[in-house]
Order: C-alpha cells, then structure tokens, then sequence
C-alpha cells in the first residue's frame, strides 16, 4: 500500500529546514541543488513544492511570519499594561536575538537581488508587513499606525545595528527607554484629545 503523504505538512517540515541554511550559507550563494543535497532530497522533489528559490525564499518569509507572530501573541498572552508588554516583548527579542539577527542578514542578502520594483511590488513582503502590522497593534495594544510603524522601525533597526556588531546596542535598554518614550507621547497625546 503506497505512503500517503500530507504535502502540506511536507512543505512545511522542508521550509523549517531552509532557515538554517539560508542562515550559514547566504541566500545568494546557494543553488536549489545545495538546497536538495542538504534537506536529503532530490531536486525533483525540491521543485515539485518550490518551482524556483526564489519561491522557497518567499514561502520561507511567509512560514517565519506566521510562526513569528504566533509565537508573540503567545508570549504576551494575559499581559495588560503597555509597559508590561513593551518589558515581556523585549525579553521576548533578547532571548531570540541571535535568531532575529540571523534573519535580518538573511533578508538583506535576499532584498540585494530585488531591483527596487521588484521589493515594491513583492507580495510576500506586502503580507508579511500587514501580518506584523496586525500583530503589533495586538501586542501593543494601540491603535496609532504610526507609533506601530515607528516600534517596528525601531526593531528593524536594532537587529540591523547587532547585524553589523554594533555592540553599543543593547535590547533591554532600547525596550525600556521605548517604554518611557511611549507612555510619554500617549500620555501627551490622549490629554490633548481631551
């Protein structure tokens, strides 16, 4: 009796395994072969779930994204105050840091290879954005797009720095000056409302 395969399982379990090599090895610098010989495939059986890296790479950021968010919302669950979560997240962002760097390199090495449409127009990075979007608006718990996007920035830019070993960065006082720098401008900014 033929072994029935869940390809949706399959596809998720090979992805998994991408991170790493794309990771140690550049996005740039690895062939679907390499890809193959690593995940202990055929190539056949690589490109019947990925027609191309590039797809692999795009499905990879929408698995991550997916995991990242779940992971967070996770972490924060039952945590009431903005400050409580902003302190949770951050510890949540140290504990992960080498994996947040790691993928940060990976996404520069991906985004050389785009032209400038190309990264506009990406699908992929469009969903990804709203799904973090989404996500910070839940574990903030703010409403303020712009002071979502500046949490975000900030983070983007925090793990850049670590990327480049700017070793004057450190996560926990970035997350607790961001805490004061918020309950600030919202204090402000909700009693001018008034």
């Amino acid at each position: 009796m033929p072994k029935i395969v869940n390809h949706e399982l399959y596809r998720k379990e090979l992805l998994s395994k991408c991170f790493d090599l794309f990771a140690e090895r550049g996005y740039s610098a690895i062939t679907m072969r390499q890809v193959a010989e690593s995940l202990g495939v055929s190539t056949g059986t690589l490109y019947h779930y990925f027609p191309n890296k590039k797809a692999l790479f795009e499905q990879l950021v929408e698995e991550i994204c997916e995991r990242d968010v779940s992971l967070a919302l996770t972490e924060l669950e039952g945590i009431q105050t903005l400050k409580e979560r902003l302190e949770v997240l951050g510890r949540f962002l140290v504990k992960k840091q080498d994996y947040y760097v790691k993928w940060t390199y990976v996404l520069v090495d991906f985004c050389q290879h785009l032209d400038f449409k190309e990264m506009h127009g990406n699908d992929v990075f469009q969903y990804a954005n709203k799904q973090y979007e989404q996500a910070f608006y839940e574990l903030l718990g703010i409403k303020d797009r712009a002071l979502v996007w500046f949490v975000m920035s900030l983070i983007d830019g925090l793990f850049l720095e670590l990327l480049m070993n700017n070793d004057c960065i450190s996560l926990t006082e970035q997350f607790d000056l961001l805490g004061k720098m918020i309950t600030a401008y919202l204090e402000k900014y909700q009693s001018s409302d008034q």
